[in-house]
């Protein structure tokens, strides 16, 4: 019986770009990480700048796109994530996977993806230390937050805001409404 060999986050980090490139590692295994396709990159593209121009105006903290962290040995990249006061002095811009993790973690759901999986993600997100997740769903038009402070669903009629990041507010119902005049 053939031995398999667990990659550890500096292994994983050694890859070369080509190799590790839409994966991640779950318990020291590389995990293919689809590409999106228009639907969730809309979602995404509105959300990322409001969030962009929010830490821009506000100086409360760092927006990222798809950036790895650690989470308790495995790597993987939020679609978007925010870090917030000290958490932004802790990037390390040689590093391909940040050994922290963030404030807020947000994963579009694709088309590839399964809402187990992302569940899974979340209870990691949260276990590991991120303070809030947010799970967007483009097909059910909805925005699963996971919290400290609680669980909600949030329906088009609802605002999304987040006692991690005061003063932001974005109607839930914009971050769909590119679906409809994209597609």
């Amino acid at each position: 019986m053939a031995s398999v060999t667990r990659l550890s986050i500096d292994d994983f980090e050694r890859l070369p770009q080509e190799q590790a490139k839409n994966h991640e590692l779950v318990d020291g295994e590389l995990i293919p990480v689809s590409g999106n396709t228009p639907k969730p990159n809309f979602v995404f593209g509105l959300l990322f700048t409001q969030l962009w121009l929010f830490a821009r105006e506000s100086r409360v903290g760092t927006v990222l796109a798809e950036q790895e962290y650690d989470f308790n040995g495995n790597a993987h990249g939020p679609d978007i994530s925010f870090l917030l006061g000290a958490k932004q002095t802790l990037i390390d811009p040689d590093k391909r996977v940040q050994r922290f993790v963030p404030n807020l973690a947000i994963e579009i759901v694709s088309a590839n993806d399964t809402f187990a999986a992302l569940l899974r993600k979340r209870s990691r997100y949260r276990t590991c230390g991120t303070s809030e997740v947010w799970i967007i769903s483009p097909d059910s038009r909805e925005v699963y937050i996971y919290s400290e402070r609680g669980d909600r669903i949030l329906r088009e009629d609802a605002e999304l805001s987040s006692e991690l990041l005061p003063d932001f507010r974005l109607p839930v119902k914009s971050l769909f409404e590119t679906l409809e005049s994209n597609g």
